[in-house]
């Protein structure tokens, strides 16, 4: 990896834990130390691993990523929002009463796959959707 992009990757993860900060105190609630932990991989993520793409979240042979850790789900908002998945305005209704962003991670959002809250469900979720994308077209 060039120096400049390691540069923007940090500074994505940077932002990303700014935004996880502001999210937090305005909502007065939130898993802060699970969004922290989350902010380089999700930036190096959502940057150059996965096949993504914001305006078409939906699109079939996209690459799949599924949260495990729910409390953790404030990050991947923010990752979203920075990469053009939601709106940025929406990061300022994070657990808020009628807010677009429930505390866990819900797939009413654009570019989350599935909603989480039971820890440790996201390894059988994701073999079963695998299984069904790939092993199902036999």
């Amino acid at each position: 990896m060039r120096d400049d992009e390691l540069k923007a990757r940090r500074e994505l993860a940077t932002r990303v834990r700014a935004h996880c900060l502001h999210m937090t105190h305005r909502g007065k609630s939130g898993h802060l130390g699970s969004m922290l932990s989350m902010a380089d991989l999700l930036s190096v993520l959502y940057s150059d691993v996965l096949r993504v793409d914001p305006k078409k979240p939906d699109w079939p042979d996209r690459d799949r990523f599924i949260l495990s850790k729910g409390h953790g789900g404030g990050a991947v908002y923010t990752t979203l929002a920075e990469k053009g998945f939601i709106p940025m305005e929406w990061l300022n209704t994070y657990y808020l009463d009628d807010g677009k962003l429930s505390g866990h991670i819900s797939h009413h959002v654009p570019g989350v796959e599935f909603s989480t809250g039971s820890l440790g469900h996201g390894l059988p979720v994701a073999v079963g959707m695998t299984i069904v994308r790939f092993v199902g077209k036999r």
